[in-house]
């Protein structure tokens, strides 16, 4: 199609503007989607340069200013945060059902996450971690929201134009995550820290501003409450609420008052229930006696693919902390005679996603053709195998440079490369095979037990950092990348076994 909007002649079938032949309201979705994730993927480029970074350096001209933390601890703060915002998803998804409807949770989402930013953007550590708390909420609140808003813009599941609608949106995803590191962290990281938190706040700001311009092309369905609480409900969980913050405070306030108190004393606790509620969840849903025998089967090989996901984002995640502190002390900072700032390398897995997510639909679609495509379990192994290689490739820059050296970017661009492959393998099969295999009574609820897989593996790099395990030394790397390969060729030895609990699912 020539342009994106198009307008039909007056009084004819479909007159309505379209965007490229999609519901006029998939624009307003597609540009809020682009703004947040430009605002999300630009504060993540800065987010463990701006821990670690000092007092400013003279020689190199870094600006320093940032918070002076050890490699380890930026890690494992940066490992809670992303893990947060994926956990947050689930209550997210359950405000939109329940409290606001989809459509005012999205912009309440919007609000909270730009009032983050804008936290961020106010130097001194009490500004930062409240900054860091609100983009985690306001991120899981609109997450799970949002893509049920572009569902809504259909006329069911069969609308022959709904899988197209969901690839543009996932494009505006890829985009905005694409452009961030060059605005947002370019600023961040060569003039002032705290105006690339400030131009993520102006980002999310555009994406809140056209979202609230553009509502009324969006579906009145997206403004219905599925599930309103009731009275007695809505009392029982404020209760509930007021009871845990009062517990906190309480029990933060003494270990304040007898002048205990350590960062620890918050990222830990946050990083265990990050573990044990993706857990909690799996065994409440396991052990449903509502569930007949065949959802019970099919649960109990989701385990297989839930677990085999967390490996796999363990690793995958890192390419935000540990392999962005290496091309910032350790790789050149030049490509070709042109200057290639740290932050510039979060692009990287955006771009790959957009040039080679085609790719791999046509592959896909060409080996079912000849009746070669692998199945569901192959692909997981394959992802798990890929991005274990991925770390095994990175032991070679890494002791390169122990010397001192500094490594050729190409090092960084490869490894990224082959983690993306790995994630187009894993990551749009698992939402697949997630959908395919969900109990009827947890059909809305499982894609927030898929994004629980993220928080179980990034929770699990936290908890490492957090142990004083050096996410950044070879022999963790090696340990690490010796797991996803072995898991890799374990899921692949039992595919028979695991597919027999599949049942009908493929």
């Amino acid at each position: 199609m020539a342009s994106s909007l198009t307008t039909a002649s007056a009084g004819t079938p479909g007159s309505e503007k379209t965007f490229f032949g999609h519901p006029r309201g998939l624009a307003t979705l597609f540009m809020t989607e682009m703004w947040e994730r430009f605002s999300y993927y630009g504060m993540r480029a800065l987010l463990v340069l701006y821990l670690v970074s000092g007092g400013a350096d003279a020689a190199t001209g870094s600006q320093g200013g940032g918070l002076a933390m050890t490699a380890a601890t930026a890690t494992a703060i940066y490992s809670v945060y992303v893990s947060m915002v994926y956990l947050m998803a689930m209550p997210g998804g359950w405000f939109g059902d329940r409290v606001w409807g989809a459509r005012k949770t999205v912009a309440i989402a919007g609000f909270v996450i730009m009032a983050g930013h804008a936290s961020l953007a106010i130097p001194g550590q009490a500004a930062f971690f409240a900054g860091l708390a609100l983009v985690a909420a306001g991120s899981g609140l609109l997450k799970a929201n949002i893509s049920t808003m572009v569902g809504h813009l259909y006329d069911g599941p069969d609308d022959p134009r709904r899988d197209g609608g969901f690839t543009l949106f996932y494009i505006g995803i890829n985009l905005g995550a694409f452009v961030a590191p060059f605005v947002v962290g370019t600023v961040g990281e060569k003039v002032n820290w705290h105006l690339g938190f400030a131009l993520a706040a102006v980002g999310m700001g555009l994406g809140l501003l056209q979202f609230l311009l553009g509502t009324k092309n969006l579906s009145p369905k997206s403004n219905v409450v599925p599930n309103p609480l009731s009275a007695a409900e809505r009392k029982s969980v404020l209760v509930k609420v007021c009871l845990v913050v009062a517990a906190a405070a309480v029990f933060y306030g003494v270990v304040v008052a007898l002048g205990m108190y350590t960062l620890n004393w918050a990222l830990v606790p946050i990083t265990l229930a990050g573990l044990i509620i993706p857990i909690a969840v799996l065994v409440r849903i396991k052990r449903d006696k509502d569930l007949d025998k065949t959802e019970q089967s099919k649960m109990s090989g989701y385990i297989w693919f839930f677990v085999a996901a967390a490996v796999f984002w363990m690793i995958y995640d890192q390419g935000g902390s540990t392999l962005s502190l290496f091309a910032d002390s350790k790789t050149a900072d030049t490509v070709f005679g042109l200057g290639f700032p740290a932050t510039w390398y979060q692009s990287l897995n955006p771009l790959f996603v957009m040039a080679l997510a085609p790719v791999f639909a046509w592959l896909w679609l060409w080996l079912s053709r000849k009746n070669q495509e692998p199945n569901t379990i192959v692909k997981f192994a394959m992802g798990l195998v890929l991005v274990g290689a991925s770390f095994f490739v990175f032991i070679v820059p890494m002791n390169m440079a122990g010397d001192g050296t500094k490594v050729s970017p190409m090092w960084l661009v490869s490894i990224y490369m082959i983690q993306t492959i790995g994630e187009l393998c894993l990551s749009p099969v698992g939402l697949s095979v997630t959908t395919k295999m969900a109990p009827q009574k947890y059909a809305s609820q499982m894609m927030g037990v898929w994004f629980l897989a993220v928080t179980a593996g990034d929770c699990t790099t936290g908890l490492l950092s957090l142990a004083g395990v050096d996410l950044n030394g070879t022999g963790i790397i090696a340990m690490e990348a010796s797991l996803a390969v072995l898991a890799g060729f374990a899921i692949y030895m039992y595919r028979k076994k695991v597919q027999g609990l599949m049942g009908s699912v493929h």
